[in-house]
């Protein structure tokens, strides 16, 4: 853990505190790590081990390990301890630094006098869907100027947004005042700063891109909880009072209060019982602490406010009423042009959603209605083990329907049947989304098994990358997104990527993924049978070639020359060549090699877990095959011929090139001489593979599908789980040498 220099006292300490939320501290704690200078340090109060490990390694960052569950003011708090800075700006882990920040806020506090104990900035906005939306704090802050004030003379400052992040701090004024500062609540410590505070001084400059998550993401907040915005008002008023405070302050701070609670009543979805008692108990806050000679302003805000003051929550809603009016007839007006075109089916699926879920039923589907398969399939074997009580229903095309074992209960989507099972099932698994036709029911649960751990970017962080996107509506994928109930995870990078691609309020199921059971319990005959039927013959090295799709390619091309690959590689090696699922399966491109026979196309091969079995090794590029693949701790080959132009189109989230899982070609020459050599399976690679699969296979031993099961069918809690067998005690399924000599 690098710790702090014994160098002179720092002028500003940059403090980041919390959790790694989605995946994104890392890249924060690279760009300020790469901008310190002489006077600044960086202190990481980091919880968790995601944070730990997102925050290690850096030259000049001081780490503070907390443990899981640290609450952001004791993380806050605990960075601020640690700091050796005379001025402390504090910084949540979601939120990043833009690029010259730390150098002008400690140029700017080292020429502050003494007096000054408060620097409040300007900070700009970014959501899922947009970067760096301006605050509406800059003219507060361009009025005061370069001067440094009494709060008397500034008073408006208290109109700026309410964040720590905004306000840095002279730390022995954090240490007199820990105790108001230091608490759970962030917005009466930003304001608690100011009442506080000698003098201010400002600087109309952006320190802080505070990012702003999904409120879908977030866990629920009872909808009481809003009662306690009028107490904070309440003690920051009296606290106002208590410092003997001129009116000024006292004024602008009642009147930010009363604007709070309008915003609250006008756009917070509350029941209209808790919407009422905050309107009656804002009411008496507004008249209980209005200042002497306070003036409403003019216009619709101050009818608002007479109102309230008024405690008229009747005339209130008929004037909220009067001004919703006009938006619900521009509604009506679209609505009724839908109904004009509704059909029967969507009359008769309104109705099955109005009879009750049907607690026996679960629908299952699999790669957009392929058929039986990946994650979804491997939880319905395990559902008919231990819950035989609940019907499985698959949903799959028809083109694909001849094709299922013939006991398989399924429905064609578009017929009466599948709207009829979609609306009255009480579960839904799939590893991709379901349309947004479908309705999620509140009493339905649905499980998002995923297909793959992610190196390419997903979700809402393809917006960077449009032509990767293809025109995605990133609105109807969070719609989506919010129907599920769980979502499945193989390792703790795919729980964090999740979390930040498609942030909504799942419960994500650490449990592993289901398909990769077999992995662990495969046994030496079922590999001999695999090997048998895809005709490799005993003794023979069996290569699976399974490369990815490029999004700036339409079509497969192989990027090997197959079949001097396999001239090279000799007549005891077979190549297993699979296709991306994307390209439906037409491997065109190897058509003259198919009757070979050491050039076998595998791309309409399903389960693709039986090929990994069958195979001594894995050739892939960026396919996700390689994290399932490394649980079997075989030696995987990466062919990146193209690494750079698939990372910039596409985006990544690590460098594939430096923690590769195992020896890496970027050109046919370099693979064909790793194989003649040896060096695929020697030392290295070894090693490179056994910090992949500490990484990438943490979840998975064998049992996945059966937590998935007792969590989400039977209702198990995740206490009383099969826990997760560490690597180390894990063992594999044999490999086709082994299983070629038992």
């Amino acid at each position: 853990m690098p710790g702090r220099s014994d160098t002179a006292e720092p002028v500003l300490s940059v403090v980041v505190h919390g959790r790694d939320v989605q995946g994104r501290l890392g890249a924060g704690l690279d760009a300020l790590a790469a901008q310190t200078s002489p006077g600044v340090e960086v202190v990481v109060a980091a919880v968790g081990a995601a944070a730990r490990s997102a925050a290690a390694d850096r030259p000049g960052v001081t780490v503070v390990p907390l443990p899981e569950g640290t609450g952001e003011a004791a993380a806050r708090a605990a960075g601020a301890e640690r700091a050796a800075g005379r001025w402390l700006h504090l910084v949540p882990s979601k939120d990043t630094v833009p690029t010259g920040a730390p150098r002008m806020v400690a140029d700017r506090v080292a020429a502050l006098p003494d007096g000054v104990d408060v620097l409040v900035a300007d900070h700009v906005r970014s959501t899922w869907r947009h970067q760096g939306l301006p605050s509406p704090d800059g003219g507060h802050l361009a009025r005061q100027g370069r001067r440094d004030l009494p709060l008397a003379d500034c008073a408006d400052l208290l109109r700026v947004t309410p964040l720590l992040g905004v306000r840095v701090l002279r730390a022995d004024f954090w240490r007199a005042h820990a105790e108001r500062l230091a608490g759970d609540d962030e917005t009466f410590a930003a304001h608690a700063a100011l009442l506080l505070a000698d003098r201010i001084a400002t600087l109309d400059q952006v320190i802080l891109n505070v990012r702003e998550l999904r409120p879908e993401s977030l866990p629920p907040v009872p909808p009481e909880a809003r009662f306690g915005v009028i107490a904070r008002y309440e003690s920051l008023l009296a606290l106002a009072d208590g410092l003997g405070l001129p009116a000024a302050p006292r004024t602008a701070l009642y009147d930010v209060m009363v604007g709070d609670c309008l915003r609250i009543v006008a756009r917070e979805k509350l029941p209209e019982p808790v919407r009422e008692e905050f309107f009656h108990r804002a009411a008496r806050a507004a008249v209980a602490l209005r200042p002497e000679g306070y003036q409403r302003p003019a216009g619709l805000e101050g009818v608002r406010r007479r109102i309230l003051e008024e405690d008229a929550y009747t005339k209130y809603r008929t004037f909220r009423a009067a001004n919703q009016q006009r938006r619900k007839l521009r509604s009506a007006v679209l609505a009724r042009r839908h109904q004009v075109g509704v059909k029967v089916r969507d009359l008769r699926y309104r109705r099955d959603l109005e009879r009750p879920v049907d607690p026996r039923l679960a629908v299952f589907t699999a790669y957009w209605d392929r058929g039986v398969a990946c994650n979804p399939a491997a939880i319905a074997t395990k559902l008919a083990e231990l819950a035989p009580h609940i019907h499985p229903v698959w949903v799959v095309s028809a083109a694909n329907a001849p094709l299922l074992a013939p006991d398989t209960d399924h429905v064609v989507p578009g017929t009466r049947r599948y709207w009829e099972v979609m609306a009255r099932a009480k579960y839904l698994v799939n590893n991709v989304n379901f349309p947004n036709a479908i309705v999620k029911r509140p009493d339905a649960v649905h499980v998002q098994t995923h297909h793959g751990t992610p190196l390419k970017r997903m979700g809402l962080d393809q917006l960077d990358y449009p032509a990767a996107a293809k025109g995605l509506n990133f609105h109807s994928l969070l719609a989506r997104v919010d129907k599920w109930d769980y979502s499945v995870s193989a390792n703790s990078h795919s729980t964090r990527m999740w979390e930040r691609a498609y942030p909504s309020r799942y419960e994500s199921l650490d449990h592993g993924y289901p398909r990769n059971d077999v992995f662990y319990r495969a046994t030496a005959a079922d590999i001999r049978a695999i090997r048998e039927k895809l005709g490799i013959a005993p003794g023979r090295r069996a290569l699976l070639y399974a490369p990815t799709h490029r999004d700036y390619e339409a079509a497969w091309t192989p990027r090997l020359d197959l079949a001097t690959l396999a001239d090279r590689l000799g007549e005891d090696t077979v190549l297993l060549v699979r296709g991306h699922y994307f390209y439906g399966g037409a491997a065109s491109p190897l058509a003259g090699l198919r009757k070979s026979g050491r050039v076998i196309d595998v791309s309409s091969y399903d389960p693709v877990e039986d090929l990994c079995l069958a195979a001594d090794a894995l050739i892939t590029d960026y396919s996700s095959i390689m994290f399932d693949y490394a649980n079997l701790d075989r030696p995987i080959v990466v062919y990146a011929d193209d690494w750079e132009t698939y990372a910039t189109t596409r985006g990544v989230y690590f460098d594939l090139m430096a923690q590769a899982p195992g020896q890496v070609a970027r050109t046919q020459e370099e693979l064909t001489e790793l194989f003649t050599s040896g060096a695929w399976r020697d030392a290295a690679a070894d090693k490179a593979r056994e910090a992949f699969r500490e990484r990438f296979c943490e979840y998975d031993d064998g049992r996945a599908a059966e937590r998935v099961v007792r969590r989400v069918f039977l209702g198990e809690s995740e206490n009383s789980l099969p826990p997760v067998t560490p690597l180390a005690g894990r063992t594999p399924a044999p490999t086709p040498e082994e299983a070629t000599q038992r």
